[in-house]
C-alpha cells in the first residue's frame, strides 16, 4: 500500500466512467483532428502559472488545441480571495498560522476534510472546462485533488496528471485517482517515493526558453553596468516571488554581511517592500521584471526563501541557488529537499551565509534533471493523449 491508501500495483492509465459517451471528438473521428489538453493552473503568486503558460505554449508548438483555466475562477467568491489574495497576507502576518496549516493538510483529520469538501464547490465548473479534453494537467495541489477525486468518482473519462512545481513533494500534490505524477526535478521525485510511497516521474522544467539560452560576456557586462555594478561584486540576486513573500529585509541583511556583495532584489509587486529597500547602500531594489534571463545572468548567485519557481530557473540558468531565512510550510520543505539533495545549500546563519556567499561559482552543482529524460512534460501530455485518442477509437 501507498501512503495515500493505493496499492502500488495498480495501473495508473485505468479507465474510469463511460469514456465513449464522455468522449465524443467535435471535429470528426479522434484520429483526425488535433489533441485537446487542458492545463488548470491557480493565480497564487507566479510559481503556479508560468509553468502552466510554459506548458501550454510547447503544447501549441506541437500542433494541440490548449486551454489554461485558473482554478479558483471555479470556487465561489469568498474561496477566491482566502486562497488567492490571503495567501500572501497570511505567510507575511501570520507564519506561524501558515506552518500550522500546511503541516494539517499533511494528515488526515478535520481540516483536511474541510478543505477537501469545500473543495467539491468547484466541480460543476471544472467538468465544463475539461470537456472533450484528452488529457487533463494540474500545476497547482488543490485542483490536483479535485480532479483525482473526480477521476477515481468516474467524473473524468480521460487521464489527469499532475505537475508538482516545487522541489518538495506534498500531500495536496498527490491523489490515488490521478494516472501520472510529473516532477521537475529527481530530489522531488525521490522524496515523493521515500515519503508517500508514491511513484512521481521527473520530467524536467517548465520554464521560458530563455533561461536555458547562452548569454555572452558582452551581455552580462550590459546588464551589470546598467545595474551600477561593479566587476568586482559578487551580485546576489534575491528572489520573494512574485508577492516578494518572507522576511525579505533579513535576506538582505544578511547578504550584506559579505562585504563584496551587492543585493538586487526582486520584490515583485510588492511596491512596499521596494520602497523600503531603494534607499540602502548597495541593494538594488527592482520591481516586477520580464528581463529576470538577463538578470539571472548578470548575478553571481540567487539567494531566496521560498525554493520554487525561481530556483527551477536558476538551476536552468546554470546560476548556484542558496537557501536562507525560508519561508514556513512550503518554503522550509523545498530548503531541506534542495540542500539534501545538494542543489541549494542552506546556511542558517549571515556568518554562514557570508562564507557561502564567497565560495560560489558560476555552475550548478549537481544535474536536476533526469540524466536522460528522453522527453519532457509536453512529450509526456502528448503520449498520454494519443493513448486516449486511440483507446476511443477501438471503443
Amino acid at each position: 500500500m501507498t501512503a495515500l491508501g493505493v496499492p502500488r500495483s495498480i495501473n495508473s492509465r485505468r479507465r474510469h466512467g463511460p469514456r465513449a459517451a464522455a468522449r465524443d471528438a467535435p471535429d470528426g473521428d479522434a484520429g483526425g483532428r488535433s489533441p485537446r489538453v487542458v492545463v488548470l493552473t491557480a493565480r497564487v503568486g507566479a510559481g503556479h502559472d508560468r509553468p502552466a503558460h510554459e506548458l501550454a505554449s510547447r503544447l501549441r508548438a506541437r500542433g494541440a488545441v490548449t486551454e489554461v483555466h485558473d482554478y479558483l475562477d471555479a470556487l465561489p467568491r469568498f474561496g477566491q480571495v482566502i486562497i488567492g489574495d490571503g495567501y500572501g497576507v497570511v505567510v507575511n502576518t501570520m507564519p506561524r498560522f501558515f506552518d500550522w496549516l500546511f503541516r494539517a493538510l499533511e494528515r488526515r483529520g478535520l481540516v483536511r476534510a474541510i478543505v477537501l469538501t469545500f473543495l467539491v464547490c468547484s466541480e460543476r465548473t471544472v467538468r465544463r472546462w475539461i470537456s472533450g479534453a484528452d488529457v487533463v494537467v494540474s500545476t497547482f495541489p488543490l485542483s490536483c485533488q479535485t480532479l483525482g477525486r473526480m477521476r477515481a468518482a468516474g467524473h473524468v473519462a480521460v487521464p489527469v496528471v499532475s505537475y508538482l512545481t516545487d522541489p518538495a513533494p506534498h500531500r495536496m500534490w498527490l491523489h490515488p485517482g490521478v494516472d501520472v505524477h510529473l516532477s521537475v526535478t529527481t530530489a522531488c521525485a525521490v522524496a515523493a517515493d521515500e515519503v508517500y510511497g508514491v511513484s512521481v516521474r521527473p520530467a524536467g522544467p517548465l520554464v521560458d526558453p530563455r533561461f536555458s539560452r547562452a548569454h555572452t560576456e558582452a551581455d552580462r557586462a550590459d546588464t551589470r553596468r546598467e545595474l551600477g555594478l561593479s566587476d568586482d561584486e559578487t551580485a546576489v540576486l534575491i528572489s520573494a516571488g512574485s508577492l516578494g513573500l518572507g522576511d525579505v529585509p533579513a535576506l538582505v541583511d544578511a547578504a550584506l554581511v559579505n562585504p563584496a556583495a551587492h543585493v538586487l532584489v526582486l520584490c515583485g509587486r510588492n511596491a512596499d517592500l521596494r520602497a523600503r529597500l531603494d534607499a540602502r547602500d548597495r541593494v538594488t531594489a527592482l520591481g516586477w521584471r520580464d528581463d529576470v534571463p538577463l538578470l539571472m545572468a548578470a548575478a553571481d548567485v540567487l539567494l531566496h526563501n521560498a525554493g520554487g519557481l525561481s530556483v527551477t530557473e536558476a538551476l536552468v540558468a546554470n546560476l548556484p541557488a542558496v537557501t536562507y531565512h525560508p519561508i514556513p510550510g512550503h518554503g522550509r520543505a523545498n530548503a531541506t529537499v534542495l540542500a539534501q539533495a545538494g542543489l541549494a545549500p542552506w546556511p542558517t546563519s549571515p556568518d554562514g551565509l557570508a562564507t557561502v556567499l564567497d565560495g560560489v561559482a558560476a555552475t550548478s552543482p549537481l544535474s536536476p534533471w533526469p540524466a536522460t529524460p528522453g522527453t519532457d512534460v509536453a512529450a509526456i501530455v502528448l503520449e498520454l493523449a494519443d493513448e486516449e485518442r486511440q483507446a476511443v477509437t477501438a471503443a
